[in-house]
């Protein structure tokens, strides 16, 4: 394909999967079951921070994370107690665990108390043509309360070569305006020409395969590369090609 063909290619393929019925099978469904910006935001960063394996298990210990912060994530983070948190020790996702969970509630407390919630981070540290720094800056800001150490691992840092899989998930949710009711656009401070694309398994073979990315890593570099390949086709909503990249790797073999 050339990039003309390449481009009408992948726009038809976002078309197809950037729709509600997405929804129905995808971890974004958690943060769609509230309303207030506060809870939309807590819960989509909790959700994609144990967006990794199986995504039916994903949804299934998302939803009873929910259900352990009383569905009201935003009151929970502001106003538990310790008698709140002890409830949380039993919960585990793979490595994510009980004490990483309550290390995450007293660092979004720190973040919403302390630092004007997570847009304001993210926003206060983008920079013109990315966003990768200011994960960085986040991770920072997010750990410099006192917390276990254990628990860093559970925020990535592109500044140490990491891809960041899940948290550029999470702000494509936040930031990108989609106008087809999957992503929130309730973050006005970013624009989604900044935003990274989530490279993961699927969608790192499909952009191999389709000549959008060489690097066989799936690393920051390989991040850097695919994000210009991207930008390349649309300047101003590049990520917006997650789409057809995770629909025809996951739900097509492609």
């Amino acid at each position: 394909m050339n990039k003309i063909e390449l481009k009408d290619f992948l726009d038809a393929k976002v078309l197809q999967y950037n729709n509600p019925k997405f929804i129905e099978s995808d971890p974004i469904q958690i943060p769609h079951r509230f309303t207030k910006k506060e809870d939309i935001e807590i819960a989509g960063f909790l959700t994609a921070t144990i967006a990794w394996g199986n995504r039916k298990s994903i949804i299934n210990n998302a939803t009873r994370l929910m259900n352990l912060l009383d569905n009201a994530p935003f009151d929970f983070v502001l106003n538990h107690t310790e008698t709140d948190l002890e409830k949380l020790l039993p919960y585990v996702h793979r490595t994510f665990n009980g004490e990483d969970c309550i290390q995450f509630i007293k660092s979004l407390n720190h973040i919403y108390t302390k630092h004007n919630g997570l847009e304001h981070v993210f926003s206060k540290y983008q920079e013109k043509s990315s966003l990768q720094v200011a994960i960085s800056k986040f991770k920072l800001t997010f750990f410099e309360i006192e917390h276990l150490r254990r628990t860093q691992k559970h925020v990535s840092d592109p500044l140490k070569n990491s891809a960041a899989k899940r948290i550029n998930m999470f702000l494509r949710w936040m930031v990108r305006n989609d106008n087809a009711g999957v992503d929130f656009g309730i973050w006005k401070r970013i624009s989604s020409s900044t935003l990274s694309c989530p490279l993961d398994v699927h969608s790192g073979n499909v952009a191999r395969k389709l000549e959008l990315l060489q690097r066989k890593q799936n690393d920051a570099k390989a991040l850097l590369e695919l994000d210009t390949s991207l930008r390349t086709l649309d300047a101003l909503d590049p990520v917006k090609y997650d789409f057809a990249l995770f629909g025809l790797g996951v739900f097509e073999g492609f």
